[in-house]
């Protein structure tokens, strides 16, 4: 598995309200949250964001509620992946439960710039920033986050496992 993108780069704490606030929780609809998608810290994001980009954090990224709205919105956005310092552990096994692919990686998160070209091996866990020609080595998903990644979250993964 690998990704490349665009860094979107945001600060420590990024909590659920602003990834998808609250007025918009009345619909389960992928789409309609993705229109919405941290509109709340940064007005411009869903306009800017191309298919395969990828959001960099601080420490605590993704704080607050427990709602699946917030990494199902980011996912549904176009992003590929999510870099941050340290994750908030309900939305990691939030991200992961609907297959958006999240990296622990405290240096990279620190030194990606906004706009940084971005290249990501999930097999290795290597995190390349194209941009400034550095390298950063997260810790790789074991095969079972891999093949819930893959099956796109953990429902899709279980059912694939029940048919075959």
């Amino acid at each position: 598995m690998k990704a490349h993108g665009t860094a979107h780069k945001y600060g420590d704490n990024v909590d659920t309200d602003v990834i998808i606030p609250a007025r918009y929780l009345n619909t389960a609809d992928h789409a309609e949250l993705a229109k919405h998608c941290m509109e709340d810290i940064d007005s411009g994001f869903t306009a800017k964001i191309k298919p395969g980009d990828i959001v960099v954090g601080g420490t605590n990224f993704g704080c607050g509620s427990s709602r699946e709205h917030a990494p199902i919105a980011i996912r549904a956005s176009g992003i590929s992946c999510v870099i941050a310092a340290t994750f908030a552990r309900i939305f990691y096994r939030n991200a992961i439960n609907i297959g958006l692919p999240i990296l622990e990686c405290e240096e990279a998160a620190a030194d990606i710039s906004d706009r940084d070209e971005v290249d990501i091996d999930f097999d290795s866990g290597i995190i390349t920033n194209v941009t400034k020609h550095r390298t950063y080595k997260a810790e790789p998903f074991p095969d079972f986050i891999k093949d819930i990644i893959s099956a796109g979250g953990l429902l899709n993964s279980l059912k694939n496992k029940k048919e075959g």
